[in-house]
């Protein structure tokens, strides 16, 4: 999964389940029944799972191009250099 497919994974999913806790609400709320509610948004939850958890293929429609490891070892990562030099009191200005 692309970075683009997880943004639109976690979009897909948060819509479905505010779209099902307030379908199940009113359900529950015009059948006076707080089962209903629990069944609608479980069946939600559900529902969002299956399409949010496995790595469909509209997930990987921006894949990454990752460096051939020939490029990588003509331009090898550059080392960091890390002075050691003590501070003391007359340093410190």
């Amino acid at each position: 999964m692309d970075w683009q497919g997880q943004k639109l994974c976690e979009q897909l999913m948060m819509i479905m389940l505010i779209g099902f806790s307030i379908v199940g609400f009113i359900a529950g709320y015009s059948t006076g029944s707080y089962q209903m509610m629990l069944f609608v948004y479980a069946t939600g939850v559900v529902i969002s799972s299956l399409i949010s958890v496995p790595n469909w293929g509209f997930y990987n429609r921006h894949p990454l191009k990752w460096l051939d490891p020939i490029e990588f070892e003509k331009n090898p990562k550059p080392e960091i250099l890390v002075s050691k030099k003590k501070i003391t009191k007359s340093n410190r200005k």
